[in-house]
C-alpha cells in the first residue's frame, strides 16, 4: 500500500486555532535550506510567493518540523487542544 493510502484513511479534526506557528516570518525568507517544505510528510508547509503557508489542519503531529527547522528555530510547535487534531486509523 502506497504512504498517500495510507495517509488518506486517517481522519481530522481541525481547531479553529493553529497549533503550528511561525515564530518571525522573515526567517523563513532567510532560510536557505526551507526544509520543512519537503520534509514534512503531510505537505503542511508550502510556499507562495515569498510568504509561507502553514495548512495546519493536515498535521500529522510527527513534530518533525520542529526538528528540522534548526536554522532559526522558527515554529512553536504543540500538540492540538484536547478533542483536536488527527485520528489515525489502521490500514
Amino acid at each position: 500500500m502506497r504512504i498517500e493510502d495510507r495517509l488518506f484513511l486517517n481522519r481530522f479534526l481541525p481547531d479553529d486555532r493553529s497549533h503550528l506557528v511561525i515564530r518571525e516570518p522573515e526567517n523563513c525568507r532567510r532560510c536557505e535550506r526551507k526544509q520543512c517544505t519537503y520534509t514534512c510528510p503531510a505537505r503542511v508547509y508550502t510556499w507562495e510567493g515569498e510568504r509561507i503557508q502553514v495548512a495546519y489542519e493536515g498535521c500529522l503531529e510527527c513534530g518533525t518540523c520542529r526538528i528540522v527547522c534548526n536554522e532559526f528555530h522558527n515554529i512553536d510547535w504543540h500538540h492540538p487542544r484536547g478533542g483536536f487534531g488527527v485520528v489515525y486509523r489502521q490500514g
